[in-house]
């Protein structure tokens, strides 16, 4: 009986040490693997396919310029209780608080109709129609985020990161050859060819998107996060970032190890990339793919609605947040529901021109990055709004070098994609 009420005791001190490490868990994770979408999926196996993997060099890098811009949003969400929408009103007028909003709007539109894609592609793999999967998939993901609370929606986001773990045992059925793997991840391969720069500049683009950080401070401010728990949230940020990326690291693996390998080197989606690794790496190789691209798409599905609910709400002062009622929050449910109806209509359309949505979507995005990812670098180093949590000297240079990179690499990106050169 006393092993029994030991055992037992373990059992309970397990069980409340894995409560602990969820709770510490939130809106950084969220945020990071959401930029994980049916796009960053495609635009990875893209990399592996075409490159092997010559781009996991980048990867180190990107994760730095990631932690850098994802820790202010969180740090100035914490010190100001605002979210990034509402601080550009405040600090730099309508005008420009306008124009982003405006252009996150359009950017979340697309970006959400491919996430449905993707969804249809992933549960399409199992021979269901995107006509039953997606509108089944628009109804659990309104019912979530606008009858569900903050807590429980937040715990269905973290939960909703656990198929992104599919991928990391993707690459291992694939038998990739790992020391090629360790050299190109120290060794740049540098190329200078238009698909090597598309490809690279989309690379950066899609693992630093626009509304991550967005959705992240916003996310920050309604969870009650303040200045005593920013060393808790930098921690999260940092450890998700990193999780992220090598989940992105374990996609460019996987399809390296089998599409590059034996020269199927071109991939129009991620669902391509699931059935390619079928007959390479096995069946169960396409399964858990597939299964990772569903939980990326649903995620992000949930994530950008809210995130343009929140931009809205912020940038002409309605009412907000995920714990709200239609009746309290009406503008900020009408966001989301109106994005995830036009979204999932759009996605059931047979024949939908997804390359044309992705390349409006990819401009947007272009044009919206470097506008966002200034504005958080101009507050965050701001010393009347942060106070003493502005940016040190040294993190605010390697913030500075983080904008500029990142903005030039977004707007060769767009200048390519208008001059039709992509």
């Amino acid at each position: 009986m006393t092993r029994f009420i030991g055992r037992l005791g373990l059992r309970n001190q397990a069980s409340i040490r894995m409560l602990a490490v969820f709770g510490v868990l939130g809106p950084g994770l969220v945020a990071a693997n959401a930029g994980n979408d049916a796009g960053g999926v495609a635009t990875y196996a893209s990399v592996g396919a075409k490159y092997g993997y010559d781009l996991l060099w980048m990867m180190v890098l990107i994760t730095v310029s990631l932690v850098v811009v994802q820790e202010m949003a969180a740090r100035m969400g914490a010190v100001t209780g605002k979210g990034l929408a509402e601080l550009i009103r405040e600090h730099y007028g309508p005008r420009w608080s306008i124009l982003s909003t405006v252009s996150v709007l359009l950017a979340n539109l697309g970006i959400c109709i491919s996430e449905f894609v993707g969804i249809s592609a992933a549960i399409g793999l199992a021979h269901v129609p995107a006509q039953v999967s997606v509108p089944v998939a628009a109804v659990v993901i309104w019912l979530l985020v606008v009858r569900g609370t903050y807590k429980i929606a937040q715990r269905v986001f973290i939960a909703m990161t656990i198929p992104f773990f599919a991928y990391p045992l993707a690459a291992i059925l694939a038998h990739p050859d790992w020391s090629a793997v360790g050299k190109a991840v120290v060794v740049p391969h540098i190329q200078f060819n238009s698909p090597y720069l598309l490809l690279f500049v989309a690379t950066a683009g899609t693992t630093i998107t626009p509304f991550m950080q967005l959705y992240l401070q916003s996310a920050v401010v309604e969870r009650g996060l303040g200045p005593e728990d920013i060393p808790a949230e930098r921690a999260e940020v940092v450890s998700a970032s990193i999780f992220a990326n090598l989940i992105a690291c374990f996609i460019i693996i996987a399809t390296g190890a089998t599409l590059y390998v034996h020269g199927e080197r071109t991939v129009s989606s991620a669902a391509d990339a699931a059935r390619a690794l079928a007959p390479l790496a096995g069946r169960f190789a396409e399964a858990l793919f597939a299964v990772g691209l569903l939980g990326a798409s649903l995620l992000a599905a949930a994530i950008l609605p809210v995130t343009a609910a929140y931009v809205i709400a912020e940038t002409f002062g309605f009412e907000k947040g995920i714990s709200r009622r239609p009746r309290e929050a009406p503008v900020f449910v009408a966001v989301i529901t109106v994005l995830i109806g036009i979204s999932a209509a759009v996605a059931m359309i047979p024949g939908v021109p997804v390359i044309k949505l992705l390349v409006l979507v990819q401009v947007v995005n272009g044009a919206l990055l470097p506008v966002t990812l200034f504005f958080v670098w101009r507050l965050a180093r701001n010393r009347e709004l942060m106070g003493s949590y502005r940016n040190g000297p040294v993190f605010d240079l390697l913030a500075g070098a983080t904008v500029a990179a990142t903005s030039a690499l977004s707007l060769v990106l767009l200048v390519v994609t208008l001059t039709g050169n992509a």
